[in-house]
């Protein structure tokens, strides 16, 4: 059974590979997706992001956005602050909260039961167990330019895969150490990781390197990558061959 709202401005798909998945498993991810953009959108003027950024003091902030500030500050520092929330004095959180809801959505789901299953919000996805027939779940990495065509079919079964890039919001990921120039010479960035919440941070972080991104995922363990420039040429990591399908 497969269902999908629009949360956050994307689709976000919840497939359960079980015969008759209750309806409440489903209302339950949407649900919690709903209460995170509400917490953490920038583009709300309620939430509690968009109040930090208006001048609530950090004392007050929730046990929720602190974690998420935490991980931020991490991941900054990981990435040589090529990942970086703070810009020009506000903050957005959303290129980690993402990969961050969609990991706890999957957790949700085992919580209440669920093998097999795959969670996809805006194109980045995490499965969970089997597609149905027993397979791996296949993930497509699309064309950055011509949408509807499939470069390359993986087959996943707990790997995150997360794409970074321009096709679907045009020029929105920015090298913190120069807003003034944006990445150059990369129109697509996807990332295998040991889950979403991983391969969505990196592939931010290393989208903004520009060229350098696919050698900076070649350097952690347990992670690969396919990178495709503005010329239409693939470069991928060492490992990227075993994940895709036969």
């Amino acid at each position: 059974m497969r269902q999908t709202q629009i949360i956050m401005g994307m689709p976000v798909t919840v497939e359960i590979a079980d015969v008759e998945a209750p309806q409440a498993s489903f209302d339950a991810v949407f649900n919690n997706f709903h209460e995170i953009d509400a917490r953490f959108s920038p583009f709300r003027p309620e939430s509690e992001v968009s109040r930090l950024n208006n001048g609530t003091p950090a004392s007050e902030l929730s046990t929720e956005l602190r974690h998420v500030l935490a991980l931020c500050d991490q991941t900054r520092r990981q990435t040589s602050g090529y990942f970086d929330v703070r810009r020009r004095g506000r903050i957005d959180p959303s290129g980690l909260v993402k990969g961050w809801a969609i990991r706890g959505a999957a957790g949700l789901l085992r919580r209440l039961g669920h093998r097999d299953f795959v969670v996809d919000a805006g194109g980045d996805i995490q499965p969970n167990g089997t597609a149905p027939g027993g397979r791996p779940w296949r993930v497509g990495i699309r064309h950055p330019r011509q949408h509807e065509q499939i470069v390359k079919a993986l087959e996943v079964e707990r790997e995150g895969v997360a794409t970074s890039g321009t096709a679907a919001r045009g020029q929105h990921i920015y090298d913190p150490h120069d807003l003034s120039n944006p990445p150059v010479g990369v129109v697509s960035l996807t990332v295998i990781g040991p889950d979403i919440y991983e391969a969505d941070r990196f592939a931010t972080a290393a989208f903004a390197m520009g060229r350098a991104g696919v050698e900076f995922i070649e350097q952690l363990p347990g992670f690969e990558a396919y990178q495709i420039d503005e010329a239409g040429i693939a470069t991928y990591t060492t490992g990227f061959n075993r994940y895709v399908a036969a």
